[in-house]
């Protein structure tokens, strides 16, 4: 039986894919900027998790849709909460591959400085996510794929380009592993408001059952 979909922009994603274990779409939305009074979209984001994420997020059960959404602690705790998570891009407006690196260099790199995790190590993980991205060129519909294994502090990246093969990309230095996940999904702190309220929205439903 065909998956159900739920359209993401007019991108089609898939209610439910399967990892090591079946995960459910819990979020979703846009990167965009305004540009000379034009919306300019980037790509469209799928936020997906299992489904017993909910387990570890008890205490804010029963609480509002726009509690969840203005809580940073709240996304803390979806973020650390030890379940699987993928989060999948689809690129509406086409990019070079090493406009995209600089775009996730720049991110991690200012979040780690803040925290004052900014060091070797972290700079050589950082420098090799962008070596991946570079030789790459994002047309539109390519797919980004971030996997955050349950119990793991690696995350893999992988590319879907029309034509090609994918190609992934292990990240072995768990400060850039959680602070990607934090520019996904740091509440406030995230790349995209429509993700995160649209995280919100699901997550306290998800919790009132």
């Amino acid at each position: 039986m065909a998956s159900e979909t739920v359209l993401v922009d007019e991108i089609s994603y898939p209610s439910k894919i399967t990892t090591t274990k079946p995960l459910s779409l819990l979020g979703h939305g846009i990167t965009d900027m305004e540009i000379h009074f034009l919306q300019v979209k980037f790509y469209s984001i799928g936020v997906y998790l299992e489904p017993e994420v909910v387990s570890h997020l008890q205490q804010w059960k029963g609480k509002p849709a726009k509690e969840l959404e203005g809580s940073d602690d709240f996304f803390d705790a979806l973020i650390s909460a030890p379940v699987e998570k993928v989060i999948r891009l689809v690129v509406i407006k086409e990019i070079k591959g090493a406009q995209y690196g600089l775009q996730v260099e720049t991110a991690v790199r200012d979040r780690l400085a803040a925290d004052d995790k900014y060091e070797d190590e972290e700079e050589e993980a950082l420098e090799k996510v962008v070596e991946f991205f570079r030789s790459k060129y994002f047309k539109k519909d390519s797919v980004i794929t971030y996997h955050f294994p349950a119990n793991s502090p690696t995350a893999e990246i992988a590319v879907t380009l029309e034509g090609k093969e994918d190609t992934k990309y292990v990240i072995e230095n768990v400060n850039v592993v959680e602070t990607i996940k934090k520019w996904y999904l740091a509440g406030s702190r995230a790349i995209s408001p429509s993700t995160i309220s649209s995280l919100a929205a699901n997550l306290s439903e998800e919790l009132s059952k």
